[in-house]
Order: C-alpha cells, then sequence, then structure tokens
C-alpha cells in the first residue's frame, strides 16, 4: 500500500489539478499469478460498478491515481500492472493476448462477473482484445490516445528519455533530467510520477521498475490494426489529448466511424498522457460514459 507522505501527495496534487476526492483513502494492493507470472494491483473501492483501468506502456498502475481518486464517487476503479510493469513481475511473453488474458485472470481473483475497461496507449490496445475475447465479460470500453495509425514517433523523445535512464544514488535526479525534456512541466507533478516509476535497489541506488527490454513493436503495432474490427460488440469512448502529438483527430475521428456504437471526446490541455496532464477533465468525461446505462 502506498506509504503516508504519497497518499499525502498525491490527493494535495489531485486537488490542485481539479480532482473532485470524495474518499481520500489509499486503495488496497491485491496479488495474484497466472502463468507463472505474479501480477500486482490496486483496487481503490467505491459505491459503483467495478471498472478496469489499464496504463500505457512504461508507466504504471500508479499512471491512474489523480483519476482514480475523482472516479470511486461513482464506480469502483481497479487499476492493475501490466506483465513487465510496475510491481507485476517480467516475462518472456509480452504479447497482446497474454495480456489481455491477465487482465480477465484479475477480474477473475476479484470476483468480478462483468466491468467497464478503460485503457491508455498499449493499455487500450490490450482493452480492446479482452473485450473481443470475453463480450460477456465487458460492459463498455473506454480507450485513451489510442487508434490504428497512431504517430510513434510522437513518443520517441519520452521512449529516448526512459530508455537512458540507468540507476540513479537520487530521485531528484531524474526529476531534473524530466524537466530539462519539458521545461513546461510542473514539477510537483513530476516529482510524484518519478517516485511511482523507481524502486530502491539493495546496493541504495534508484532503479526503474519496468523491464528494459525494448517493447515488440511490431506485434503492438499489428495488434492495433486489428482493433476497428474487434470493437462491434460494445459501446466505446474514444479520448483524444487535445495537444496529443501520437493521435491526430482525424485517426480518432476515423476510428469512431467504424464502430457501430463509437464517440470521439477531446480533453483540452492534455497531450498522449491526458490521465496525468488534465485528470480533472478525464474524470469528468469517463464519469459520463462509464455511468451511462443504455
Amino acid at each position: 500500500m502506498p506509504g503516508r507522505a504519497t497518499i499525502s501527495a498525491m490527493t494535495g496534487l489531485a486537488t490542485a489539478l481539479g480532482v473532485p476526492i470524495d474518499d481520500p483513502t489509499p486503495p488496497r494492493e491485491f496479488h495474484h499469478s497466472r502463468a507463472g507470472c505474479r501480477l500486482h494491483g490496486f483496487d481503490w473501492g467505491g459505491v459503483g460498478a467495478p471498472v478496469v483501468l489499464l496504463h500505457g506502456g512504461g508507466l504504471t498502475a500508479r499512471t491512474w491515481d489523480f483519476v482514480c481518486l475523482g472516479l470511486r464517487g461513482a464506480v469502483r476503479p481497479i487499476a492493475p500492472d501490466l506483465r513487465g510493469h510496475g510491481d507485476s513481475g517480467w516475462s518472456d511473453d509480452y504479447r497482446i493476448d497474454t495480456m489481455a488474458a491477465d487482465v480477465v485472470a484479475a477480474a477473475d481473483h476479484l470476483g468480478l462477473d462483468r466491468f467497464a475497461l478503460v485503457g491508455m496507449s498499449l493499455g487500450g490496445v490490450v482493452a480492446a482484445h479482452v473485450a473481443a475475447a470475453r463480450p460477456d465479460r465487458v460492459e463498455r470500453l473506454a480507450l485513451v490516445d489510442v487508434a490504428p495509425g497512431v504517430n510513434f514517433e510522437g513518443t520517441r523523445r519520452a521512449r529516448a528519455f526512459v530508455a537512458g535512464l540507468g540507476p540513479v544514488p537520487e530521485l531528484d535526479t531524474v526529476v531534473e533530467a524530466a524537466m530539462r525534456v519539458n521545461p513546461r512541466a510542473d514539477r510537483p507533478s513530476v516529482a510524484y510520477r518519478v517516485s511511482t516509476l523507481f524502486r530502491r535497489a539493495p546496493d541504495g541506488n534508484w532503479v526503474p521498475k519496468g523491464d528494459p527490454r525494448p517493447p515488440d513493436f511490431a506485434g503492438i503495432l499489428a495488434a492495433m490494426d486489428r482493433m476497428a474490427a474487434l470493437l462491434t460488440g460494445v459501446p466505446v469512448l474514444l479520448v483524444r489529448g487535445g495537444r496529443s502529438g501520437v493521435l491526430p483527430r482525424s485517426t480518432a475521428e476515423h476510428l469512431v466511424e467504424r464502430i457501430p456504437d463509437g464517440r470521439l471526446a477531446v480533453v483540452p490541455n492534455a497531450g498522449h498522457n491526458v490521465q496525468e496532464d488534465n485528470p480533472a477533465a478525464l474524470v469528468g468525461v469517463l464519469r459520463g460514459f462509464l455511468t451511462h446505462h443504455s
């Protein structure tokens, strides 16, 4: 469970960002295993139906902290770490279908019959495959800044930054480096984000939590190309960051046009990491979609 200082930082930053907080208590951690890989996640509790939120590549379940704080007054947010990320184990199998099966296993572990899905970037590709494989389990699906035809070059700088990170004696070193990459970023938010991406090694240095091996971009892109065909049986909301350099508006509109029950929402003042750039606006958009009953 996150420590008291982390919870205090989380709620303070969320409030400063305009996120409505009904319940500031920390989430409950859970662990389970599938196919020899130990998996981890956070169950935030809440008063409504369960919603599983899947993070993007190189991120962790903690990327959803502010959004989960804002959503738990309407739904029960659950944020797992995908294998190879956060506090889940590393693996030799990072296929999309494998990670989709992990998500279903997490739902089984928590006793969830039916649930909604929210997936950002890589998490959105995984979520689409969960919805296609288990239409009996998935109520509705929100995709965040991901669609066939995304501009992966738009993530190059962030990927290069993450790939260049190594053991550091102090996390401030990483924060300073991140601020040089994006001088306009909010430093307290960057410091909080960095604190969730690193762990202390036995030698006292801080190291990234995620598996450093490069992702299978060819496999991810191939899975992404199949997304439209997978989304024919579930209500879909596609959320685009208003200043995203990864998902052009025309690309987002093209996907929505191909989905029988699809709609598009644009979150202003947000790039690719919508959930971190403008969590308050994303909470508002997701609340309306996740609590709507046809």
